[in-house]
Protein backbone atom coordinates (compact mmCIF):
# COMPACT_ATOMS: atom_id res chain seq x y z
CA UNK A 1 0.00 0.00 0.00
CA UNK A 2 1.42 3.50 -1.43
CA UNK A 3 2.59 5.71 1.81
CA UNK A 4 0.29 8.65 2.50
CA UNK A 5 2.57 11.81 3.42
CA UNK A 6 2.01 15.15 4.72
CA UNK A 7 3.36 18.57 5.25
CA UNK A 8 2.52 20.48 7.94
CA UNK A 9 2.75 24.24 6.90
CA UNK A 10 2.51 27.17 9.56
CA UNK A 11 2.58 30.90 8.38
CA UNK A 12 3.17 33.81 10.77
CA UNK A 13 6.13 36.13 11.64
CA UNK A 14 4.37 36.07 15.35
CA UNK A 15 5.93 32.37 15.29
CA UNK A 16 9.23 32.76 13.91
CA UNK A 17 9.44 35.61 16.88
CA UNK A 18 8.71 33.69 19.38
CA UNK A 19 5.90 35.25 20.48
CA UNK A 20 3.96 32.25 19.78
CA UNK A 21 4.32 28.79 20.34
CA UNK A 22 3.11 26.55 17.71
CA UNK A 23 1.35 23.67 19.25
CA UNK A 24 -1.13 23.08 16.38
CA UNK A 25 1.91 20.96 14.25
CA UNK A 26 2.00 18.44 17.59
CA UNK A 27 -1.74 17.82 17.89
CA UNK A 28 -1.95 17.48 14.29
CA UNK A 29 0.91 15.09 13.37
CA UNK A 30 -0.34 12.77 16.60
CA UNK A 31 -4.12 12.79 15.03
CA UNK A 32 -2.83 12.27 11.25
CA UNK A 33 -0.63 9.32 12.60
CA UNK A 34 -4.04 7.62 14.09
CA UNK A 35 -4.44 7.39 10.73
CA UNK A 36 -1.97 6.13 8.86
CA UNK A 37 -0.93 9.24 7.34
CA UNK A 38 3.45 10.11 8.02
CA UNK A 39 4.14 13.60 8.18
CA UNK A 40 7.43 14.24 6.11
CA UNK A 41 7.77 18.03 7.14
CA UNK A 42 6.48 20.40 9.64
CA UNK A 43 7.31 24.52 7.91
CA UNK A 44 6.95 27.72 9.38
CA UNK A 45 7.21 30.83 7.40
CA UNK A 46 7.02 34.40 7.61
CA UNK A 47 4.10 36.50 6.43
CA UNK A 48 5.49 37.18 3.00
CA UNK A 49 4.29 36.73 -0.38
CA UNK A 50 7.28 34.79 -2.16
CA UNK A 51 8.17 32.74 0.98
CA UNK A 52 4.78 32.01 1.15
CA UNK A 53 4.15 30.67 -2.81
CA UNK A 54 7.51 28.63 -2.70
CA UNK A 55 6.68 26.85 0.90
CA UNK A 56 3.27 25.87 -1.25
CA UNK A 57 5.39 24.84 -3.92
CA UNK A 58 7.78 22.55 -2.20
CA UNK A 59 5.01 21.21 0.00
CA UNK A 60 3.32 20.18 -3.00
CA UNK A 61 6.90 18.69 -4.59
CA UNK A 62 6.69 16.27 -1.36
CA UNK A 63 3.19 15.85 0.24
CA UNK A 64 0.21 14.41 -0.48
CA UNK A 65 -1.31 16.69 2.04
CA UNK A 66 -0.56 20.30 2.94
CA UNK A 67 -2.07 21.33 6.32
CA UNK A 68 -1.51 25.14 6.62
CA UNK A 69 -2.75 27.62 9.73
CA UNK A 70 -2.73 30.83 10.35
CA UNK A 71 -2.63 34.22 8.35
CA UNK A 72 -6.45 33.77 7.52
CA UNK A 73 -7.18 37.39 9.68
CA UNK A 74 -8.98 40.25 7.62
CA UNK A 75 -5.84 42.68 8.23
CA UNK A 76 -3.54 43.47 5.51
CA UNK A 77 -0.57 41.06 6.70
CA UNK A 78 -2.77 37.78 6.76
CA UNK A 79 -1.59 36.06 3.05
CA UNK A 80 -3.04 32.41 3.32
CA UNK A 81 -6.40 33.47 1.67
CA UNK A 82 -4.81 35.38 -1.73
CA UNK A 83 -1.80 33.62 -1.67
CA UNK A 84 -3.78 30.26 -2.25
CA UNK A 85 -5.93 32.20 -4.83
CA UNK A 86 -2.49 32.76 -6.22
CA UNK A 87 -1.46 29.54 -6.11
CA UNK A 88 -4.41 27.76 -7.61
CA UNK A 89 -4.84 30.53 -10.31
CA UNK A 90 -8.38 31.63 -8.56
CA UNK A 91 -10.52 34.62 -8.16
CA UNK A 92 -11.21 35.10 -4.63
CA UNK A 93 -14.99 35.85 -4.53
CA UNK A 94 -17.52 37.34 -1.48
CA UNK A 95 -18.70 33.61 0.04
CA UNK A 96 -22.67 34.74 0.65
CA UNK A 97 -22.66 31.55 3.16
CA UNK A 98 -19.67 32.72 5.17
CA UNK A 99 -20.68 36.24 4.75
CA UNK A 100 -24.04 35.20 6.92
CA UNK A 101 -22.33 33.39 9.12
CA UNK A 102 -19.48 35.93 10.65
CA UNK A 103 -22.23 38.41 10.33
CA UNK A 104 -24.03 36.22 12.44
CA UNK A 105 -21.44 35.61 14.63
CA UNK A 106 -20.61 39.49 15.39
CA UNK A 107 -24.22 40.72 15.65
CA UNK A 108 -25.22 37.30 17.84
CA UNK A 109 -22.62 39.01 20.81
CA UNK A 110 -23.85 41.84 20.59
CA UNK A 111 -20.50 43.83 18.66
CA UNK A 112 -20.50 45.81 15.76
CA UNK A 113 -20.27 44.04 12.08
CA UNK A 114 -17.10 46.26 10.07
CA UNK A 115 -16.43 46.71 6.59
CA UNK A 116 -12.96 45.07 7.99
CA UNK A 117 -15.13 41.64 9.18
CA UNK A 118 -16.92 41.54 5.75
CA UNK A 119 -13.28 40.56 4.35
CA UNK A 120 -13.46 37.07 5.78
CA UNK A 121 -15.89 36.02 3.47
CA UNK A 122 -13.43 36.64 0.44
CA UNK A 123 -12.30 33.00 0.04
CA UNK A 124 -11.06 31.52 -3.44
CA UNK A 125 -13.81 30.31 -5.80
CA UNK A 126 -12.13 27.32 -6.28
CA UNK A 127 -12.22 26.29 -2.65
CA UNK A 128 -14.26 23.78 -0.91
CA UNK A 129 -15.60 25.86 2.53
CA UNK A 130 -15.32 23.90 5.95
CA UNK A 131 -17.54 25.88 8.08
CA UNK A 132 -15.87 27.12 11.32
CA UNK A 133 -18.26 27.48 13.44
CA UNK A 134 -16.01 28.28 16.37
CA UNK A 135 -14.91 31.39 14.48
CA UNK A 136 -14.69 33.69 11.93
CA UNK A 137 -11.90 32.75 9.47
CA UNK A 138 -13.72 29.70 7.41
CA UNK A 139 -11.20 26.55 6.41
CA UNK A 140 -10.53 25.92 2.56
CA UNK A 141 -9.90 22.51 0.93
CA UNK A 142 -8.41 22.31 -1.94
CA UNK A 143 -7.33 19.43 -4.73
CA UNK A 144 -5.13 19.01 -7.66
CA UNK A 145 -3.58 15.92 -9.58
CA UNK A 146 -4.17 13.79 -6.58
CA UNK A 147 -2.47 16.45 -4.13
CA UNK A 148 -4.86 18.10 -1.10
CA UNK A 149 -4.30 21.67 0.01
CA UNK A 150 -6.27 22.44 2.94
CA UNK A 151 -6.20 26.03 5.13
CA UNK A 152 -7.92 26.42 8.27
CA UNK A 153 -7.37 29.10 11.06
CA UNK A 154 -4.59 28.84 13.76
CA UNK A 155 -6.72 29.36 16.51
CA UNK A 156 -6.07 25.95 18.49
CA UNK A 157 -9.48 25.15 19.27
CA UNK A 158 -11.23 26.20 16.36
CA UNK A 159 -8.53 24.36 14.15
CA UNK A 160 -9.00 20.98 15.88
CA UNK A 161 -12.63 21.77 15.52
CA UNK A 162 -12.05 21.74 11.89
CA UNK A 163 -9.69 19.03 12.14
CA UNK A 164 -12.13 16.54 13.80
CA UNK A 165 -15.66 17.62 11.83
CA UNK A 166 -14.20 17.82 8.50
CA UNK A 167 -10.66 17.31 7.33
CA UNK A 168 -10.20 14.04 8.84
CA UNK A 169 -13.24 12.47 7.57
CA UNK A 170 -12.62 13.87 4.39
CA UNK A 171 -9.25 12.76 4.25
CA UNK A 172 -10.07 9.27 4.97
CA UNK A 173 -12.02 9.23 2.00
CA UNK A 174 -9.77 10.36 -0.68
CA UNK A 175 -7.00 8.35 0.52
CA UNK A 176 -6.52 4.91 1.27
CA UNK A 177 -4.07 5.28 4.47
CA UNK A 178 -2.05 1.59 6.00
CA UNK A 179 -2.04 0.71 9.73
CA UNK A 180 0.42 2.59 11.60
CA UNK A 181 0.98 0.70 15.12
CA UNK A 182 3.92 2.07 17.33
CA UNK A 183 5.43 0.98 21.07
CA UNK A 184 7.94 2.46 22.88
CA UNK A 185 10.32 0.78 24.98
CA UNK A 186 11.25 2.61 27.90
CA UNK A 187 14.95 2.28 29.41
CA UNK A 188 16.71 3.89 31.95
CA UNK A 189 20.58 3.70 33.08
CA UNK A 190 21.94 2.64 29.93
CA UNK A 191 23.47 5.21 27.38
CA UNK A 192 22.19 5.37 24.07
CA UNK A 193 25.55 4.08 22.18
CA UNK A 194 25.95 1.18 24.55
CA UNK A 195 22.16 0.17 24.46
CA UNK A 196 22.71 0.06 20.21
CA UNK A 197 25.68 -1.89 20.95
CA UNK A 198 24.14 -4.66 22.65
CA UNK A 199 20.94 -4.85 20.53
CA UNK A 200 22.61 -4.28 17.17
CA UNK A 201 21.99 -8.01 15.53
CA UNK A 202 18.51 -8.08 17.14
CA UNK A 203 17.86 -4.50 15.34
CA UNK A 204 19.53 -5.41 12.11
CA UNK A 205 16.92 -8.53 12.18
CA UNK A 206 13.72 -6.54 12.30
CA UNK A 207 11.08 -7.10 9.34
CA UNK A 208 11.24 -4.77 6.99
CA UNK A 209 7.90 -3.19 7.66
CA UNK A 210 8.67 -2.54 10.98
CA UNK A 211 11.12 0.32 11.95
CA UNK A 212 13.09 1.21 15.22
CA UNK A 213 14.00 4.77 16.52
CA UNK A 214 16.42 5.51 19.30
CA UNK A 215 14.43 8.83 21.02
CA UNK A 216 17.01 9.68 24.31
CA UNK A 217 16.30 12.43 26.84
CA UNK A 218 18.14 12.78 30.55
CA UNK A 219 18.76 9.45 32.12
CA UNK A 220 16.27 7.46 29.74
CA UNK A 221 16.33 5.99 26.06
CA UNK A 222 13.32 5.42 24.35
CA UNK A 223 13.17 2.65 21.65
CA UNK A 224 10.09 3.08 19.54
CA UNK A 225 8.81 0.50 17.34
CA UNK A 226 6.61 1.39 14.19
CA UNK A 227 4.92 -1.16 12.42
CA UNK A 228 3.03 -0.38 9.30
CA UNK A 229 0.69 -2.62 7.49
CA UNK A 230 -2.94 -3.43 7.03
CA UNK A 231 -4.25 -4.61 10.02
CA UNK A 232 -3.74 -3.37 13.23
CA UNK A 233 -3.97 -6.28 15.54
CA UNK A 234 -1.28 -8.61 13.11
CA UNK A 235 1.15 -4.96 13.43
CA UNK A 236 0.44 -5.50 17.56
CA UNK A 237 1.52 -9.04 17.80
CA UNK A 238 4.32 -8.66 15.49
CA UNK A 239 5.93 -5.56 17.48
CA UNK A 240 5.26 -8.02 20.68
CA UNK A 241 7.11 -10.57 19.21
CA UNK A 242 10.16 -8.55 18.64
CA UNK A 243 10.45 -6.96 22.29
CA UNK A 244 10.34 -10.39 23.62
CA UNK A 245 13.15 -11.07 21.59
CA UNK A 246 14.53 -7.76 23.09
CA UNK A 247 14.54 -8.71 26.57
CA UNK A 248 17.01 -11.09 26.85
CA UNK A 249 19.18 -8.46 25.64
CA UNK A 250 18.36 -5.66 27.09
CA UNK A 251 15.27 -6.67 29.95
CA UNK A 252 17.83 -4.99 32.90
CA UNK A 253 17.40 -1.76 31.21
CA UNK A 254 13.53 -2.04 30.44
CA UNK A 255 11.02 -0.23 33.20
CA UNK A 256 8.08 -0.14 30.84
CA UNK A 257 6.65 0.98 27.81
CA UNK A 258 4.46 3.75 26.38
CA UNK A 259 3.31 6.02 29.19
CA UNK A 260 4.80 4.23 31.75
CA UNK A 261 7.17 6.82 34.07
CA UNK A 262 10.03 5.70 36.35
CA UNK A 263 8.24 6.52 39.28
CA UNK A 264 5.21 4.64 37.83
CA UNK A 265 7.67 1.46 37.34
CA UNK A 266 8.93 1.38 40.77
CA UNK A 267 5.41 2.43 42.73
CA UNK A 268 3.98 -0.77 40.68
CA UNK A 269 7.21 -2.86 41.53
CA UNK A 270 6.49 -1.96 45.50
CA UNK A 271 2.65 -2.76 44.95
CA UNK A 272 3.45 -6.15 43.64
CA UNK A 273 5.94 -7.40 46.65
CA UNK A 274 3.39 -5.26 48.92
CA UNK A 275 6.33 -3.17 50.09
CA UNK A 276 6.73 0.94 51.46
CA UNK A 277 9.41 3.11 50.96
CA UNK A 278 10.64 6.49 52.49
CA UNK A 279 13.49 8.74 51.58
CA UNK A 280 15.95 10.80 53.11
CA UNK A 281 17.15 13.49 50.63
CA UNK A 282 19.59 16.18 50.92
CA UNK A 283 21.31 17.33 47.39
CA UNK A 284 17.93 16.58 45.71
CA UNK A 285 16.00 18.84 47.92
CA UNK A 286 12.43 16.31 48.29
CA UNK A 287 12.46 15.93 44.28
CA UNK A 288 12.09 12.34 44.63
CA UNK A 289 9.73 12.10 47.22
CA UNK A 290 7.58 14.57 45.00
CA UNK A 291 8.17 12.31 41.57
CA UNK A 292 6.66 9.44 43.42
CA UNK A 293 3.70 11.40 44.98
CA UNK A 294 2.46 12.18 41.35
CA UNK A 295 1.16 8.82 41.33
CA UNK A 296 -2.29 8.51 42.18
CA UNK A 297 -2.32 5.88 45.12
CA UNK A 298 1.18 6.05 45.66
CA UNK A 299 -0.23 6.34 49.70
CA UNK A 300 -0.47 2.65 49.64
CA UNK A 301 3.57 2.64 49.05
CA UNK A 302 4.95 5.71 50.13
CA UNK A 303 5.24 6.13 53.92
CA UNK A 304 7.06 9.49 54.10
CA UNK A 305 10.70 11.33 54.33
CA UNK A 306 12.61 13.99 55.41
CA UNK A 307 14.82 16.79 53.44
CA UNK A 308 17.39 17.09 56.17
CA UNK A 309 19.60 19.30 54.37
CA UNK A 310 21.46 21.18 57.03
CA UNK A 311 23.92 17.96 58.80
CA UNK A 312 22.80 18.85 62.05
CA UNK A 313 19.65 17.70 60.57
CA UNK A 314 20.77 14.56 59.02
CA UNK A 315 22.72 14.38 62.88
CA UNK A 316 19.29 15.41 65.41
CA UNK A 317 16.35 14.15 63.23
CA UNK A 318 17.77 10.77 61.67
CA UNK A 319 20.46 10.03 64.17
CA UNK A 320 23.05 10.17 62.11
CA UNK A 321 26.42 9.49 63.65
CA UNK A 322 28.19 12.30 64.23
CA UNK A 323 31.41 10.67 63.53
CA UNK A 324 30.32 9.76 60.39
CA UNK A 325 29.70 13.40 59.33
CA UNK A 326 32.86 14.65 60.82
CA UNK A 327 35.11 11.44 59.81
CA UNK A 328 33.78 11.11 56.06
CA UNK A 329 31.45 13.87 55.55
CA UNK A 330 27.21 14.37 54.80
CA UNK A 331 28.41 13.49 51.28
CA UNK A 332 29.97 9.99 51.29
CA UNK A 333 29.00 6.03 51.56
CA UNK A 334 28.99 6.05 55.07
CA UNK A 335 26.62 8.80 55.64
CA UNK A 336 24.19 8.06 52.68
CA UNK A 337 24.30 4.58 53.96
CA UNK A 338 23.28 5.28 57.04
CA UNK A 339 20.53 7.92 56.15
CA UNK A 340 19.22 5.20 53.71
CA UNK A 341 18.72 2.34 56.89
CA UNK A 342 17.95 5.18 58.93
CA UNK A 343 14.80 6.25 57.50
CA UNK A 344 13.38 3.22 56.97
CA UNK A 345 13.88 2.25 60.61
CA UNK A 346 12.21 5.88 61.16
CA UNK A 347 9.04 5.34 59.35
CA UNK A 348 8.64 2.09 59.78
CA UNK A 349 9.39 1.21 55.83
CA UNK A 350 10.45 -2.19 53.82
CA UNK A 351 12.82 0.33 51.87
CA UNK A 352 14.78 3.21 52.74
CA UNK A 353 16.36 5.38 50.05
CA UNK A 354 18.74 8.38 50.46
CA UNK A 355 20.93 10.93 48.26
CA UNK A 356 23.46 13.16 49.48
CA UNK A 357 25.60 15.43 46.87
CA UNK A 358 27.25 18.73 46.00
CA UNK A 359 24.80 20.06 43.50
CA UNK A 360 26.89 22.82 42.29
CA UNK A 361 27.45 25.80 40.85
CA UNK A 362 29.44 26.05 44.62
CA UNK A 363 30.54 23.58 47.53
CA UNK A 364 32.92 21.43 45.40
CA UNK A 365 36.60 20.44 46.72
CA UNK A 366 39.44 19.41 45.00
CA UNK A 367 38.16 15.51 46.44
CA UNK A 368 34.68 15.87 46.06
CA UNK A 369 34.18 17.95 43.42
CA UNK A 370 30.72 19.67 42.01
CA UNK A 371 28.77 16.99 40.90
CA UNK A 372 29.79 14.57 43.00
CA UNK A 373 26.38 12.63 44.80
CA UNK A 374 25.78 9.54 46.71
CA UNK A 375 22.86 7.79 46.64
CA UNK A 376 21.69 4.57 48.23
CA UNK A 377 19.30 1.93 48.82
CA UNK A 378 18.53 0.04 52.27
CA UNK A 379 15.85 -2.89 52.74
CA UNK A 380 16.95 -4.49 55.84
CA UNK A 381 18.48 -7.19 54.55
CA UNK A 382 21.21 -5.48 52.33
CA UNK A 383 22.41 -1.93 51.58
CA UNK A 384 23.76 -0.52 48.74
CA UNK A 385 25.60 2.61 47.85
CA UNK A 386 26.28 4.45 44.30
CA UNK A 387 28.43 6.95 43.42
CA UNK A 388 27.77 9.52 40.85
CA UNK A 389 29.72 11.89 39.46
CA UNK A 390 27.96 14.31 36.94
CA UNK A 391 28.02 17.84 35.87
CA UNK A 392 28.05 21.31 37.03
CA UNK A 393 24.67 22.01 36.33
CA UNK A 394 22.48 22.43 39.36
CA UNK A 395 19.02 21.42 37.90
CA UNK A 396 20.73 18.80 35.51
CA UNK A 397 22.48 17.27 38.59
CA UNK A 398 19.41 17.12 40.67
CA UNK A 399 17.21 15.68 38.05
CA UNK A 400 19.76 12.84 37.21
CA UNK A 401 20.08 12.14 40.81
CA UNK A 402 16.34 11.42 41.33
CA UNK A 403 16.04 9.05 38.39
CA UNK A 404 19.63 7.22 39.52
CA UNK A 405 18.08 7.18 42.72
CA UNK A 406 14.80 5.42 41.62
CA UNK A 407 16.39 3.15 39.35
CA UNK A 408 18.72 2.04 42.15
CA UNK A 409 15.55 1.27 43.98
CA UNK A 410 13.87 -0.63 40.85
CA UNK A 411 16.75 -2.55 39.83
CA UNK A 412 17.37 -3.57 43.98
CA UNK A 413 13.64 -4.78 44.50
CA UNK A 414 13.77 -6.75 40.65
CA UNK A 415 16.75 -8.32 42.01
Amino acid sequence: MKKILAEILTIGDEILYGQITDTNSQWMSSELDQLGIKVVRKTTVGDTEDEILGAFAEAESRADIVLITGGLGPTNDDLTMPMLARYFDSEIVMNEDVLNHVKHFFESRGRKFTELNRRQALVPEIALVLHNELGTAPGTWYEREGKVFVSMPGVPHEMKNLMKKHVLPKLQEVFQTPVIYHKLVKTVGVGESFLADIIKDWEAALPEHIRLAYLPSIGHVKLRLTAIGTDKETLKQEVEEQIDLLKPLAGKFIYGYNQTTLEKAVGEILLEQGKTIALAESCTGGYVQHKLTTIPGSSSYFQGGVVPYHNDHKINLLDIDPEIVDKHGAVSEECVKAMAENVREKFGADVGAATSGIAGPGGGTPEKPVGTVWIAYADGVKTIAKKLQLTKNRVLNIEISQISVLNLVRKSLQE
